[in-house]
């Protein structure tokens, strides 16, 4: 598909910190995506390796990068400030250690452009590895993800996540909390197409080392 000035921008938006080994991985994933009217916002959370600079030269190569670098405040505040520095028409996410299949950006698109009504898009995930992560509620006890709320699914019109001020500042599970502030005020589809490909096998991710 050629970009065009008529479809709307998607922005991407990559929190990393110490993501070198998998980072690659998730902006190819970007990179081979068939809608390509995209930017990526990737913003450094204050990484001690070389993640930054496997992005910087990714981003002298394609104007459509973005880093934006940060002191470590943790996944909300990196959102947040990917959200703030962001053009797009909608907004997306891309976890550093996850990819998308090829089509994953133009079915949300096509998505909404059919359902004008709808407002917010999640769901739609492969997973690699172990299917249960803990719950929010009691960290102690074990849930399988589809009773859970994946946040880098999450593909909404811009005006959410500027109405309702980005995510809060929580330890975990700050998806499922901005999930219901938008459930509240908009209109929200969970769509079944698996293209976002979720890997819990990364050992130091916030789910395993919760668990």
């Amino acid at each position: 598909m050629k970009t065009d000035k008529i479809l709307p921008k998607v922005s991407v938006i990559m929190a990393f910190y110490n993501r070198e080994a998998y980072l690659q991985r998730a902006v190819d994933s970007l990179l081979n995506q068939s809608y390509e009217n995209w930017e990526l916002i990737a913003v450094d959370d204050g990484s001690r390796d070389n993640s930054a600079e496997l992005l910087e030269s990714y981003k002298a190569n394609n104007p459509k990068i973005k880093i934006v670098y940060q002191q470590h405040k943790f996944l909300p505040a990196a959102r947040n400030n990917g959200i703030k520095n962001s053009s797009g028409d909608y907004i997306t996410f891309l976890d550093s250690d996850d990819e998308y299949t090829v089509d994953h950006i133009l079915l949300r698109v096509n998505y909404l452009k059919e359902n004008p009504e709808i407002d917010f898009l999640h769901g739609g995930v492969k997973i690699i590895g172990n299917e249960y992560v803990p719950d929010k509620n009691d960290p102690k006890k074990l849930i399988h993800l589809s009773q859970c709320t994946i946040g880098a699914t999450f593909f909404g019109k811009r005006n959410i996540f500027i109405d309702l001020k980005g995510f809060k500042d929580i330890t975990y599970s700050e998806d499922s909390e901005f999930l219901e502030r938008v459930m509240k005020n908009y209109k929200v589809k969970k769509v079944d197409f698996p293209t976002y490909i979720y890997h819990r096998d990364t050992p130091d991710s916030i789910t395993n080392t919760m668990s």
